[in-house]
């Protein structure tokens, strides 16, 4: 083998030297199978501090972006927690502290810090959901509901919508999991009462709305309601909460699973006699991340369970097999001239990688592409840390040119959480698993081996 390798990097020096003195590479004269590609973004394996270092830089602008103060809103002046009336509330930094997208900013925070050992990101969340807590506490204790005039704690304490629920809730049990957690127990009892038992519902029992039709369901809304149920059967042992969760799973995919596609529809309108189907990109993020976080608290005895697995499973294979060349997904994700879009390639990347992780998929099959999506994902990241080409809100419609022209922009929150969640979690398969270069491209081997040079099919002895 030594002989071997020592023989083919000699044939290399000597192809290099013979193109050098032509002046031309050809066929006789040099390797062309190791001409390095033009690649738009970093093709390769990335290293745990250059993963790192983008986390960092993110984290950072957050920091100093999402302020944690009471105000007098008319003047600006500090309030003390004693001190509230009807014109207090949250300064306001770039980012709200209270939206279902800063929920995914938290849990992606949370599992930064338990990735990467580093208390920054968990102190970021944990310090800002305790402010969140104590505020709303004595907002609720102080004053009417009407009287509350800041939005984000009103809706905190009295939520009209998933959106102010669920990925809250969600954040909130996952920090009460934190050693030396303070009791964030009515907080999170306040977004379950909502899910369960306020949003409307289909007469079968699916979470649904009425915008922007009578009875519409909104693929969105599975993450925004079906990972706080199956947290919540953890952080309390009921299984009222899983068996709801598992529900709603199969009552979604029911109506909006194109098996022929193995991706979600975005929207669905009861009554309605066709059914056009737009595979928006972040929608379909939130379903796969609804998914990968029902399995990780659903026990496995569960008769669900396997179901769930399943669906998974083809979710992931669907949406891989759409990966752009250039490492990220597009808005429309079978419309390969719609545009590459930041927040829902981020959250592919977390997603495939937490499933790799948890051993649910094939880790050979699918890590080089984690690898290629993060390196694209992390080049979307600025000097300042802000996260570029995410897509802003999105209301759900039935026409393309409505997915084709939604703007992209820095301060669009939703890229925040996901860029998080797939930088933590390919550290964590970075420190499981052995990818390596081999003749040009990334491969995942099952223990640390040496590829400087081509591996030969009868060199198998070194693949397993």
């Amino acid at each position: 083998m030594i002989k071997r390798s020592i023989f083919v990097a000699a044939c290399c020096l000597m192809s290099a030297a013979c193109s050098r003195s032509t002046g031309v590479a050809n066929d006789v004269n040099a390797p062309l199978h190791l001409l390095k590609p033009d690649y738009q973004n970093p093709y390769g394996v990335p290293s745990r501090e250059s993963i790192e270092e983008a986390l960092n830089r993110v984290q950072a602008y957050l920091e100093k972006e999402t302020p944690m103060q009471l105000i007098d809103t008319r003047t600006q002046n500090p309030v003390a927690l004693g001190d509230i009336d009807a014109h207090s509330g949250l300064q306001r930094g770039t980012f709200r502290l209270a939206s279902y997208e800063w929920g995914v900013t938290y849990a992606g925070m949370l599992r930064a810090g338990e990735t990467t050992g580093n208390k920054r990101y968990t102190d970021y969340a944990a310090k800002r959901l305790t402010f969140l807590r104590e505020t709303a506490a004595r907002f609720r204790e102080q004053l009417p509901q009407d009287d509350i005039g800041d939005m984000q704690l009103r809706r905190l304490l009295y939520p009209r919508a998933l959106d102010d629920a669920g990925s809250m809730c969600a954040a909130f049990i996952k920090a009460s999991m934190l050693p030396d957690a303070p009791n964030y127990d009515d907080i999170i009892r306040t977004g379950m009462n909502w899910i369960m038992l306020g949003q409307l519902r289909l007469s079968d029992g699916t979470l649904a709305r009425n915008r922007p039709h009578y009875h519409t369901l909104w693929l969105d809304d599975m993450f925004m309601s079906i990972p706080a149920m199956a947290w919540m059967g953890k952080y309390t042992g009921d299984g009222k909460y899983y068996d709801e969760a598992v529900k709603q799973i199969r009552l979604f995919a029911a109506r909006m699973f194109v098996p022929q596609k193995n991706l979600f529809m975005h929207g669905w309108v009861e009554g309605m006699e066709e059914r056009p189907a737009f595979f928006w990109g972040r929608a379909n993020g939130w379903a796969v991340m609804t998914l990968v976080e029902t399995l990780e608290t659903l026990p496995p005895a569960h008769e669900g369970y396997s179901e769930v697995m399943d669906l998974l499973k083809k979710h992931i294979r669907g949406i891989a097999a759409l990966q752009s060349g250039e490492g990220l997904w597009r808005q429309l994700l079978d419309r390969n001239d719609s545009y590459l879009e930041t927040s829902a390639s981020a959250i592919y990347t977390y997603a495939i990688a937490r499933a790799i992780n948890n051993g649910w998929i094939d880790a050979k099959a699918y890590t080089p592409r984690v690898l290629l999506a993060w390196n694209a994902v992390s080049k979307q990241i600025n000097e300042q840390g802000q996260v570029a080409g995410v897509c802003v809100g999105t209301g759900m419609a039935f026409d393309p040119a409505f997915y084709y022209y939604r703007p992209v922009n820095v301060f669009a929150a939703h890229g925040y959480g996901p860029v998080l969640l797939a930088g933590a979690e390919t550290i964590a398969l970075l420190q499981k698993a052995y990818p390596k270069m081999n003749d040009s491209a990334v491969q995942l081997y099952g223990k640390e081996v040496k590829t400087e040079a081509p591996i030969f099919e009868e060199d198998e002895d070194i693949l397993n």
